[in-house]
């Protein structure tokens, strides 16, 4: 990871400085670092956290680790499963407007999000975002799905491509570029993925997809660079520019990510999107800096959600 970044972070969390801190139900943050994590984002105000879990088991990890717990708010809860579920039902009542991942199991904490009774399914298939710092490029780039869709069918991608593109108007950009990765550019009948390109760039162009411009099948060299776009022939608004990456599979698009974090030296934020509200999904292994990112990425995406929808215009 880098371990100063390029500043496109700082930009992020620039934004949120006018900004309140957001009610934030933290489940199971029983380890040091998960309980840091959510205390330094409180301190920065830009979450007001309810830490979710064993009362005495979080106090003594705070102690442990010479946390301060003053101003954090803290609800029993004797397990992670039982944490997770109160924690969904904090949001639930409105007591918090964010969901965040501590130290348990992610499918601990999804089990609760996606329960048909209880949970917090919002209508549209939930997906995951990496919002990346990359250093070699030149803006925020946001990968999806790495981390819940397995093998994706048309429909899920339609899901998968407005959750990424509502997140990326909330972050301030306009008019997000959607490029739809494969192997290829052309589209063939041999690769299903290429196929599935084809049919969301059609989908939007139908408004079924909105909010962003789309092009695909793009190989990810002419996807990521006009140079490599303009030697293949590839008129394309979206060539060498995008916002979002749109992965055929999980597999593809965590090996992407992984491949931006360790080769490239990129930083990774990560949220999971499509639920009644933005969840933020940290590993152990990720620095604070990308920790406090996720959080920075999820405090300007539930205030955007505040804001009235625009009225839509009735036809002539």
């Amino acid at each position: 990871m880098s371990p100063t970044g390029t500043g496109k972070y700082e930009k992020l969390l620039a934004r949120c400085k006018s900004l309140a801190a957001v009610p934030t139900a933290v489940a199971y943050p029983c380890e040091t670092s998960a309980l840091e994590s959510a205390l330094e984002a409180g301190r920065k105000r830009l979450i007001d956290p309810l830490l979710v879990g064993p009362v005495k088991a979080i106090e003594e990890i705070a102690r442990k680790g010479g946390l301060e717990l003053s101003g954090a708010r803290l609800v029993d809860a004797p397990d992670a499963a039982a944490a997770a579920r109160k924690a969904v039902e904090l949001v639930r009542e409105g007591r918090a407007e964010l969901l965040m991942k501590g130290s348990l199991h992610t499918d601990e904490l999804l089990g609760a999000v996606v329960a048909r009774e209880g949970g917090l399914r919002a209508g549209r298939r939930i997906s995951h975002v990496f919002i990346m710092d990359v250093p070699t490029y030149h803006k925020v780039l946001v990968v999806t799905d790495a981390a819940i869709n397995i093998a994706p069918n048309l429909e899920d991608k339609v899901d998968i491509c407005q959750n990424a593109i509502d997140l990326v108007v909330s972050l301030g950009v306009a008019r997000p570029k959607l490029a739809i990765l494969a192997a290829v550019e052309t589209v063939t009948s041999k690769m299903p993925a290429t196929v599935d390109a084809a049919c969301l760039c059609k989908m939007a162009d139908r408004g079924q997809i909105t909010g962003a411009v789309l092009d695909g099948p793009l190989a990810f060299d002419n996807a990521i660079s006009k140079q490599a776009a303009r030697t293949k022939k590839i008129e394309s608004e979206v060539a060498g520019d995008p916002d979002i990456l749109l992965a055929p599979d999980l597999e593809a698009g965590n090996i992407l990510a992984k491949q931006l974090s360790f080769l490239a030296n990129a930083d990774s934020a990560g949220l999971v999107l499509g639920a009644r509200v933005p969840i933020i999904l940290t590993s152990r292994a990720d620095s604070v800096r990308s920790k406090i990112a996720s959080c920075a990425v999820a405090v300007l995406a539930a205030h955007a959600r505040r804001k009235p929808a625009p009225a839509k215009k009735e036809r002539a």
